[in-house]
């Protein structure tokens, strides 16, 4: 806060009066405020040079009275200046300190009044010897802060809170907050650290689950109606668990349908190399079995039955690999796309069917 031009004049025609008091950095009791208006700042300026009058003649007590009044009308830097050292001579140290300390965190950059900062840091220092501070922070800027359910500041305070030494109770209140305090135990001279978290409290209609946005109220059309992208209010059950029992079921019968495969391969590959060998020994014995002579009918009949058992053990290969395929398929969509409940598919069974002439397998089950 600058010193007016009003504020500057009465200080320098003051400065032989006053004497000059010691000081230490604290936090002003209340916030301070502009004057209201002129008529104020010209009561101030009343009761400022009759309190500089009573303390030059030491009536410390009627001189921290009109100092008082001129604070509260206009609360600048002279005025807390001579106020601190009108509150220092009556030992009264807490309120000197928070004057004081006010006073030199606006001091101006003014060499005629720079002589008299050093008597203000040294009553301060003394007055700071006699009480203790708290160096309070906030979570929540702009809370209200309280020290013993006296208002001093809004978070985040400039400095210290000055305290008679003992237990002091702190609190912060800021709307849309849950009220916080903390009790803590200050000494002389030292300085203690309050920290208040706040913590953002939801308004009766949001607690309620009623959408305010857009001017619509509780009462309003649709009241009591859920509101879209809100959860349903009660308990929610958890997801069932996925019973793996179809996965391995699927997938042990995907694997064996794959070895029926790969077995019914290498049987149908033995009786095409043993339908060529027949083959061959038949053209070089110089017969053939589009017509065969007598003496190669028999052979020829076995030729032809080697022949039709490897096309079997072909298709029954055919069908195991799309069987195996088609369990495999149905194992990774039961694990990619969860079911709500999965009660039928523990009904799954795959079993080996052999037939004359024929091999395949069968999946029994609810889908």
């Amino acid at each position: 806060m600058m010193m007016n031009c009003r504020s500057l004049a009465v200080l320098f025609s003051a400065a032989t009066l006053i004497a000059v008091p010691e000081i230490a950095a604290a936090q002003p009791a209340t916030p301070q405020a502009a004057p209201a208006n002129a008529d104020a700042v010209t009561r101030a300026d009343e009761s400022y040079r009759r309190g500089l009058r009573l303390y030059s003649d030491k009536k410390y007590v009627e001189a921290e009275a009109e100092l008082q009044s001129a604070w509260e009308l206009n609360p600048t830097f002279d005025v807390a200046y001579n106020l601190g050292n009108t509150k220092y001579q009556l030992k009264k140290y807490r309120e000197a300190a928070e004057h004081l300390s006010f006073a030199l965190r606006n001091w101006p950059l003014v060499k005629t009044v720079a002589k008299l900062k050093p008597t203000a840091e040294q009553r301060l220092a003394e007055s700071r010897a006699q009480v203790g501070a708290l160096r309070v922070t906030v979570s929540a800027a702009g809370a209200e802060v309280l020290v013993d359910g006296k208002a001093v500041g809004r978070a985040p305070l400039e400095g210290e809170v000055f305290v008679e030494p003992g237990e002091h109770r702190v609190e912060a209140r800021l709307e849309g907050y849950a009220p916080v305090s903390q009790t803590v135990k200050s000494a002389k001279g030292e300085t203690a650290d309050v920290g208040l978290a706040m913590v953002a409290v939801k308004s009766d209609a949001q607690a309620a689950g009623v959408k305010t946005e857009g001017g619509a109220g509780a009462a309003g059309v649709g009241a009591g109606a859920p509101v879209m992208g809100q959860p349903p209010a009660g308990p929610v059950e958890p997801p069932p668990k996925k019973n793996w029992v179809p996965v391995i079921v699927l997938g042990a019968a995907s694997a064996v349908g794959l070895g029926v495969g790969i077995g019914m391969t290498v049987a149908r590959n033995s009786a095409h190399d043993d339908a060529r060998s027949k083959g061959e020994v038949i053209l070089r014995a110089g017969g053939e079995c589009a017509t065969p002579s007598a003496m190669f009918v028999k052979p020829c009949q076995e030729l032809q039955s080697i022949g039709s058992r490897g096309a079997t053990l072909g298709d029954a290969a055919r069908v195991a690999y799309i069987a195996s395929g088609a369990l495999a398929i149905a194992a990774v969509t039961y694990v990619l796309w969860p079911r709500p409940k999965a009660t039928t598919t523990e009904r799954v069974r795959a079993l080996p069917r052999v037939q004359t002439g024929s091999v395949g397998i069968d999946v029994l089950g609810a889908w």
